[in-house]
C-alpha cells in the first residue's frame, strides 16, 4: 500500500474493538514520532504511552470521547510549558555527542537557539511547542494508517486531569492532544464504511507560478 491509499483508509475511529496493538508496531509508531520534523530539531514536547485499561478509563470519565478507554494504547503529548537555557544547554550537548563534534563547534546555532527562544514569552513558547507537538500528531496518524492501526485524534478531553494523573505539571508539560490507536469496529461503527469525504485538489490547492 502507498501513503495515499493509506490515507484513504484511514478515518477517525469511533468504535474501537478488544483487538490489541502489539508491542512490536506500537514501537514502529513511537519511533516514527521521534523522527517527525521539529523545528530547530529540540522536540520540545515528550509522549506518554498510556496502556492501563483503569488508568484509560480514569482519564476519559467526563468526556464524550469514549475512545480514551476504549483504544488499545493512547498516546498522550505534551509540550513544555516553557523553554529554559537548560533545555537547550542539554540538546547542544546531545547533538555534540551524537556528531561526535565538540560543543564549540556549535557555539554559534547555540547562540541563535538562545537568542530565538529566550528572547520569547513563556507563552509564545508554550505555544510554539505545542504545534511542535501537532507536527508529531500527524506523523503518528501516517505511521499509524501504513501498519493499519487505527486511530482518533482527539482535544476534547480535560488537560488538568491528565496533567495531575500523569504527573506531567512537575516535569513542566502540559497535554495538548492525544491519540487513540486500535483496531475498529466495525461492525457496530458506522463510520467505517462511509466514503472519505475531502475537497477536490483544484479547489484544495492554489498553484502560484
Amino acid at each position: 500500500m502507498n501513503v495515499t491509499e493509506s490515507l484513504q483508509w484511514r478515518y477517525a475511529t469511533k468504535k474501537f474493538s478488544e483487538k490489541k496493538v502489539t508491542s512490536e508496531d506500537l514501537n514502529k509508531i513511537l519511533e516514527a514520532i521521534n523522527l517527525s520534523a521539529s523545528s530547530t530539531g529540540l522536540q520540545p514536547y515528550r509522549v506518554f504511552v498510556v496502556e492501563n485499561a483503569t488508568l484509560r478509563k480514569e482519564l476519559g470519565e467526563g468526556s464524550f470521547n469514549a475512545q480514551i478507554a476504549a483504544s488499545s494504547h493512547l498516546l498522550v503529548f505534551a509540550a513544555f510549558d516553557r523553554i529554559t537555557s537548560e533545555h537547550i544547554d542539554t540538546f547542544i550537548s546531545y547533538l555534540a555527542s551524537e556528531r561526535n563534534i565538540p560543543e564549540d563547534a556549535l557555539a554559534g546555532f547555540k547562540t541563535a537557539l538562545i537568542g530565538g527562544l529566550l528572547s520569547r514569552s513563556d507563552e509564545e513558547n508554550a505555544a510554539w511547542a505545542a504545534r511542535q507537538a501537532y507536527i508529531a500528531l500527524g506523523t503518528a496518524l501516517i505511521a499509524a494508517a501504513e501498519l493499519r492501526i487505527d486511530s482518533t485524534p482527539m482535544e476534547g478531553f480535560d488537560t488538568a486531569k491528565f496533567d495531575s494523573l500523569l504527573g506531567l505539571t512537575p516535569k513542566g508539560l502540559k497535554s495538548v492532544v492525544i491519540l487513540s490507536l486500535g483496531y475498529r469496529d466495525a461492525e457496530n461503527d458506522p463510520y467505517a464504511s462511509l466514503k472519505k469525504v475531502r475537497l477536490p485538489l483544484a479547489e484544495f490547492v492554489t498553484f502560484i507560478n
